[in-house]
C-alpha cells in the first residue's frame, strides 16, 4: 500500500538541486497539497488578505477587521456571540480581534438591559471612519477579484457558500 502522505510527492533532482542550491525563486513540491482544495482555499485567502492589505496601504490592518467593523455597522448593538456567527469566527479568534478594535478606539462596548452577561458593539466615530477608507480599499479589491474570476464569480461564490453551509 503506498503512503498516501508521500504519494507524488518526490521531486525531481532539478528541482532538488535547486532547493540545495537556496533557489528562493523554487516553490516546494506539494504532494498531494497540489490536489487538495483545503490547502488551496487557505492560499487563495491569504494572497487575497496581501492584496487587501496593499490596497489599504495600513500596515497595521489586521485579517477579519474589515468584515467585523462592516457587520457592526450594519447591526448596531450585536453581541460578541452573534457577531461571530456572522463572521465565521470562533470565540477565541473574535475576542481578540474585539480587543484590537477596542484598544485603537475604532468599536464601543454598551449594555443589553436584559442581558447582564453579554454586551452590545458599536462602531465609533473613528471607527466609521476607518470602515469607510477600507471599503473603498475592498471595493477596488473586490474589482481585482472579479477581473480574476471573471464570469465564474456567481458560480464560485454559490460553491464558497455550499462549503461553509455543509461544513459549519
Amino acid at each position: 500500500m503506498q503512503d498516501p502522505v508521500n504519494a507524488k510527492s518526490k521531486p525531481k533532482a532539478r528541482s532538488r538541486a535547486r532547493a540545495a542550491a537556496g533557489d528562493a525563486d523554487e516553490r516546494p513540491g506539494l504532494g498531494p497539497l497540489d490536489q487538495a482544495l483545503g490547502f488551496h482555499l487557505r492560499l487563495a485567502q491569504n494572497a487575497s488578505f496581501k492584496a487587501f492589505k496593499r490596497h489599504t496601504g495600513a500596515a497595521d490592518l489586521r485579517p477579519g477587521w474589515y468584515a467585523v467593523l462592516t457587520i457592526i455597522h450594519h447591526n448596531p448593538g450585536i453581541t460578541p456571540i452573534a457577531l461571530s456567527r456572522g463572521s465565521g469566527r470562533d470565540k477565541s479568534t473574535i475576542t481578540p480581534v474585539l480587543r484590537d478594535l477596542l484598544r485603537d478606539g475604532l468599536i464601543r462596548r454598551g449594555t443589553i438591559p436584559t442581558d447582564k452577561r453579554s454586551y452590545a458593539l458599536f462602531l465609533t466615530e473613528a471607527g466609521e471612519e476607518r470602515l469607510a477608507s477600507l471599503a473603498a480599499s475592498a471595493a477596488a479589491h473586490d474589482e481585482e477579484l472579479d477581473a480574476i474570476v471573471g464570469d465564474k464569480k456567481d458560480e464560485l461564490l454559490r460553491l464558497l457558500r455550499r462549503i461553509v453551509t455543509v461544513l459549519d
